[in-house]
């Protein structure tokens, strides 16, 4: 299996991804050193907290940059929760703050009427058929623990969505930016299928 990097910017689950990927199969490793980035075959960019506190930790670590480095050179990165909302232009959390604008849109509290957060399983719906989701039947619950949402601006981006007080994106990608709004390491059997998956797509290098 390809070389995987965890991106360690202080704000993510670094070990419970890292033992997410061993079960999986997948060597990982995490840094929080913007030039190690570059020994990688693919990349994970977690994330637990705020979006501003995220977003400038990533800025002070020099990582924004190494990030656009990384996947301007056709290596495929994977967002998981806050790490999918980062990959946006904006969030709206706690005032406005600059994504790292690798997917259009931008990041919105989910709707009054709903308990925030968003916490447990929860079904994904498939809008297309990607290779991150090979062998992942329509319907399957994945565990969820977010306040806010992604709202592609292109609806080309969106690759599944999930019900909750509206149908919101909970993943999104193409090419070689990918990212899921839901935690792959602690969604069981098929939460680990799409972490091989996206190793996978390291090795054939989309």
């Amino acid at each position: 299996m390809p070389g995987v990097g965890i991106v360690d910017y202080g704000m993510g689950n670094l070990r419970s991804v890292e033992k997410g990927l061993e079960k999986a199969g997948v060597r990982a490793e995490h840094s929080d050193d913007p030039y190690r980035l570059e020994a990688f075959d693919g990349l994970i960019l977690p994330g637990v907290g705020a979006f501003g506190d995220a977003m400038r930790n990533l800025v002070e670590l020099d990582m924004v940059r190494a990030l656009h480095e990384f996947i301007e050179s056709g290596r495929p990165l994977l967002g998981i929760c806050l790490g999918l909302q980062l990959l946006f232009d904006e969030s709206e959390e706690h005032g406005r703050f600059e994504g790292l604008g690798l997917i259009p849109g931008r990041v919105i509290r989910l709707p009054a009427g709903v308990k925030v957060p968003h916490m447990g399983w929860n079904v994904l719906n498939k809008k297309r058929d990607v290779p991150l989701f090979e062998g992942i039947p329509e319907g399957t619950r994945f565990y969820f623990v977010h306040s806010f949402y992604c709202e592609p601006s292109d609806p080309g981006w969106s690759v599944a969505t999930t019900p909750y007080g509206l149908d919101f994106t909970c993943a999104a990608g193409r090419d070689n930016v990918w990212g899921v709004q839901f935690h792959p390491e602690k969604s069981s059997t098929l939460g680990l299928s799409v972490l091989e998956n996206f190793a996978r797509m390291v090795s054939a290098g989309r």
